[in-house]
């Protein structure tokens, strides 16, 4: 193709592109006249207002809500600074200056606002022409030609090809930024518009030149489900690739592209977490009363297919990461995975709430590479990874188990078991491909064991071994079942203990060789508390032994506790937690770890 024509056809996509600024500044402009958010100035930037749907503003309001959250999140972080800075990426018409200048919230700060030329220039004039946003400017500011098209001393205004690198470090140093300075770098459905390897470059040279910063990121994800294909179609109609999609198709995979290009921490959120687990329940409610709405499931769809993200570079700016949406649960499972790192799934906030998705906690030195400092290794970050799964996955529960086992090669997590707010037990099984990040169906023969919740499951011998519960009449379960990899998938297999273990539930449970050690837990006898039963696997036998708790000083309760086994021998084992409300006598927790020997239990 003739340089001419290839050049003739950027420019029509780029003026495409510069043709969703004035799309996205009037729906704005329409969710700000219905009370959805406030913003005076978006109106100077229209020439012509037009109400949009409902459901295209509640759209427009997420978006404004998680990047106006990420905005103040950062001004809080760094308040303290003597320069701080927003540089935003094709802002287009935002009127971000001039609302955080009206609210008092630009001190010892400067805006940066950075455009294709024919946008910005357009701007410039608009303002010129407003007396209004002209009186939020330093008076007397000088006719500018460009690249610097206003240029007043909290607010720049720059029209520059993002694409260009060289050119826009070149620009931003003549207006003014300070690379050393704390740094909020926005992009609001920006880089998307570009071919991958500059918008990468772009995501690269941004952790390289401005070392203590926050990238904030609203885009879309999703591309290959139906409501993916139609968002595709619609922005390949209007000249307005989406490229990011397909090497990026989602927040898994987004979060690893930041931190792969220089950023040392990243949270990426879909709009659906960030609404319901981060906007106040009265906020929520606020907004869903301002207009009839019955659109409900365009709304969630919308949702899931954009998302919010944010990553950080240097300490100060980390502490302006979005917060993650696991949030307060309790009766999740925490299970440790090949390869490193623990997946944490299900779980409760109240009876009525179930917490829905998966994430992945990982720890990271924080010691730069060839540190001799001792303080520096001994210290770590806790990384936090939603898992996006494809595949149909369990229904919402809590006092479940999750246990990794292997089949055919690679590894999965088998989650067994729990009760949710319709079921009172339940005794389904389901499997989740931890490479593929998959819930794929395996096939499990013999006889199912009775449903329960709080029940322990153990990895063993590429399966697991299941202990005790509470039942689906509510009475304690004290049966051991096998979960034994065949060549087709899983069989359940009931091992025969004698003597039988005393029925029990919310205990602990290890493989230790070929023994099982069950401690702790609630039963229905008076006398005393549940102490540990050793089960043989290989002979069926058992053997129950009491607790010498005389050197606690305190009750001790056994029940809604984790446990650890500490040393190479497996000899002894650390019981975290545990306790609860007694009743109306009070609440008690163990407010200390506790050791347990185990060597006279195992011989």
């Amino acid at each position: 193709m003739p340089t001419t024509n290839r050049k003739k056809q950027k420019q029509g996509r780029d003026t495409a592109v510069q043709g969703t600024n004035d799309n996205s500044v009037v729906s704005k402009v329409s969710a700000a006249a219905q009370g959805y958010f406030q913003d005076a100035f978006l109106q100077h930037f229209v020439s012509k207002v037009a109400r949009r749907a409902p459901l295209i503003n509640r759209g427009y309001y997420v978006r404004w809500r998680a990047v106006d959250h990420c905005i103040k999140r950062f001004l809080q972080m760094t308040e303290n600074c003597p320069v701080r800075q927003i540089l935003s990426l094709g802002s287009g018409f935002d009127s971000l200056y001039f609302r955080l200048h009206a609210d008092g919230a630009l001190d010892r700060a400067v805006v940066f606002e950075v455009d294709f030329s024919d946008v910005t220039r357009r701007k410039a004039a608009l303002i010129a022409s407003n007396s209004t946003l002209q009186g939020m400017l330093d008076p007397d500011l000088p006719s500018l030609t460009g690249p610097l098209y206003v240029s007043s001393s909290q607010y720049r205004l720059l029209g520059v090809d993002v694409r260009e690198d060289s050119q826009v470090e070149e620009a931003l140093g003549a207006a003014g930024v300070d690379w050393t300075a704390p740094t909020l770098i926005l992009s609001e459905v920006v880089l998307t518009y570009m071919e991958t390897k500059w918008s990468d470059a772009v995501i690269s040279w941004a952790a390289k030149l401005l070392p203590l910063s926050l990238f904030v990121m609203y885009e879309q994800i999703h591309p290959h489900d139906p409501f993916g294909r139609i968002m595709q179609d619609h922005f390949l109609k209007l000249n307005s690739t989406l490229h990011a999609l397909q090497q990026y198709p989602d927040t898994a995979a987004q979060t690893h592209r930041f931190l792969d290009k220089g950023w040392e921490q990243c949270v990426c959120l879909d709009m659906n977490d960030f609404y319901l687990k981060l906007v106040p329940e009265e906020e929520r409610h606020r907004v869903e009363r301002l207009e009839p709405f019955d659109e409900y499931e365009e709304w969630h769809q919308k949702c899931s297919h954009y998302f919010i993200l944010t990553a950080s570079r240097g300490s100060l700016t980390a502490q302006a990461l979005l917060t993650h949406p696991p949030g307060v649960r309790l009766y999740h499972t925490a299970t440790p995975v090949p390869g490193g790192g623990t997946v944490v799934y299900g779980g409760r906030s109240s009876p009525l709430n179930p917490v829905r998705g998966l994430f992945k906690v990982t720890l990271h030195p924080c010691d730069p590479p060839g540190s001799v400092n001792s303080e520096d290794r001994d210290t770590v970050k806790l990384c936090e990874e939603q898992i996006d799964y494809t595949g149909n996955p369990p229904p919402p529960r809590w006092r479940h188990t999750a246990t990794t086992v292997s089949h055919k090669g690679k590894d999965f997590l088998f989650v067994f078991g729990g009760k949710n707010e319709s079921e009172a037990a339940l005794g389904d099984c389901y499997f989740l491909c931890l490479e593929q990040q998959h819930w794929t169906e395996i096939p499990v023969q013999g006889v199912a064991p009775e449903a329960r919740h709080s029940h322990s499951a153990c990895p063993y011998q590429g399966g697991a071994v299941v202990f005790g519960g509470l039942g689906k009449r509510g009475v304690p379960l004290g049966d051991t079942v096998m979960l034994r990899p065949i060549e087709r998938g899983f069989c359940w297999e009931r091992i025969e203990v004698k003597p039988s273990p005393f029925p029990r539930y919310s205990h602990s449970a290890h493989v230790i060789g070929e023994k099982l050690v069950v401690v702790g837990g609630v039963w229905l006898h008076s006398d005393g508390v549940p102490g540990v039963v050793v089960i043989n696997l290989t002979t069926g036998s058992s053997v129950e032994f009491s607790l010498d708790t005389t050197s606690v000083p305190w009750p001790l309760m056994l029940h809604s506790f984790c446990s650890e086994l500490t040393d190479q021998k497996n000899q002894e084992l650390l019981l975290i937690g545990g306790g609860g409300n007694c009743f109306s006598f009070g609440t008690h927790f163990n407010p200390q770890p506790v050791t347990v020997d185990l060597r006279p239990v195992l011989g």
